[in-house]
């Protein structure tokens, strides 16, 4: 067998067989297969495309290039949840201690943050001492215990996704269904979870920019899924406008831990007490959205995340202390009117400008900078009245101010935003 053949017949829009497949991604990993060889695969299948069956077969040799984690110790039916990405998406350090509040176990690793999208794993690292990192056997002993983790994907699973994700990257080949899939289902299938919600995001500031696309990734994924005998269940929501009220790592700490007080936005409320729903059904656990609600106002939920901090080295008293910068800049509308646009790509950039994110993977976060709105789409806003505040170690100088304003778009009537489109099972 050949690199170059299987090449050319995926070219050629031919199907692959299962062992073309498993050939070419053990050969890519043992380095028999060069670079040069696969990001032109890759290239073909971005031109190409792959059918349900490819995809399955290339989803699980990606999962046979590492170790699989085996979550039988923890009782009951384990739950995890991903995102496809976004802007100001502080959804995991809600939803995973308020599920497992519930008594249902959330073993959950997350990633990392890149270019105008947010990780979690940042998030949680601007809490003192909060370990991302720990051993497999202390992982599993943690949900155990106190039915709850967020830790870091470990070098150990999916070993093909890595290099294959880094190949993507600077060929051009991220955004193709049959690839995204598979390395999003290759590291759940490998993460041991019984059961799956995946939060597909829609829209300007995410991969997938129009929903005809989204729901096509979705339902592969759920497809890849429920072969392999995993409960999955997708979710389209729209990121078309920043999750919530702010972006920047320490500033959605501060607002997770206002919603997991029964305080903050009511819509993200409602938003993440809806997928708490689905999540919490995938466990075979029917509630209703006032009995979800219930924990996040009684501190159910705000317990179990400061049972999971502390578990992991984290400071709470650290985890609950106000932001520090040496510079806020509020700024001001410039007509009266309602918010009718929150440009998510452009907010997560300039966020990113600040130090919230990072240009490039070796990029250094400043943990405290970020955006915080006071105004969200649909609501009304007079003129000079404050739609948001920039919290920055940098000057905010006048052009930059300009800049922020003339993303925000305000018009004569009235919108109504939405943040689940649809749902997937």
């Amino acid at each position: 067998m050949r690199a170059v053949d299987l090449i050319q017949k995926k070219r050629d829009g031919l199907e692959l067989t299962k062992t073309e497949i498993e050939w070419l991604i053990k050969g890519y990993v043992a380095g028999t297969v060069p670079d040069y060889q696969m990001s032109a695969f890759a290239m073909a299948i971005y031109f190409k495309g792959m059918t349900t069956r490819e995809i399955s077969d290339l989803t699980m040799s990606m999962v046979a290039t590492g170790e699989q984690i085996d979550l039988s110790a923890i009782s009951g039916i384990k739950v995890d949840k991903h995102s496809t990405g976004g802007v100001g998406d502080k959804v995991t350090l809600i939803l995973a201690p308020l599920v497992a509040s519930f008594d249902v176990p959330v073993a959950k690793m997350s990633g990392r943050g890149l270019g105008h999208t947010g990780g979690t794993l940042d998030k949680l690292e601007s809490i003192k001492g909060y370990q991302i990192e720990i051993e497999q056997e202390q992982f599993i002993q943690q949900v155990q215990d106190i039915g709850v983790s967020v830790i870091g994907q470990s070098d150990k699973l999916v070993m093909a996704d890595k290099l294959l994700y880094a190949l993507r990257d600077v060929t051009a080949t991220v955004d193709t269904i049959p690839l995204i899939a598979s390395s999003v289902m290759s590291k759940k299938i490998a993460a041991g979870a019984d059961a799956i919600l995946l939060d597909v995001t829609v829209g300007e500031g995410a991969f997938m920019k129009n929903i005809e696309d989204a729901r096509q990734l979705a339902q592969t994924m759920v497809d890849l899924g429920k072969a392999v005998g995993r409960k999955t269940v997708a979710v389209l929501t729209d990121m078309s406008q920043p999750v919530g009220t702010s972006i920047g790592n320490r500033l959605e700490i501060l607002e997770a831990l206002d919603i997991l007080q029964g305080k903050g936005s009511g819509d993200v409320s409602l938003f993440i007490c809806e997928l708490a729903q689905i999540m919490l059904s995938l466990a075979n656990v029917e509630k209703s959205i006032e009995e979800v609600r219930a924990h996040l106002e009684n501190g159910l939920a705000l317990k179990k995340f400061e049972e999971m901090v502390v578990a992991q080295g984290g400071d709470v008293e650290d985890l609950h202390r106000s932001v520090k910068v040496a510079y806020e800049v509020d700024v001001f509308a410039e007509k009266t009117g309602y918010i009718s646009g929150l440009p998510a790509l452009e907010f997560g950039l300039f966020a990113m400008k600040l130090g919230a994110g990072r240009a490039v993977k070796s990029d250094d976060l400043d943990y405290e900078s970020g955006i915080a709105f006071a105004k969200k789409v649909g609501q009304s806003v007079e003129k000079d009245e404050k739609i948001a505040t920039i919290y920055s170690n940098i000057a905010i100088t006048n052009d930059m101010i300009s800049e922020f304003q003339s993303h925000i778009m305000i018009g004569d009537s009235a919108v109504e935003p939405k943040e689940i489109l649809e749902i997937i099972s």
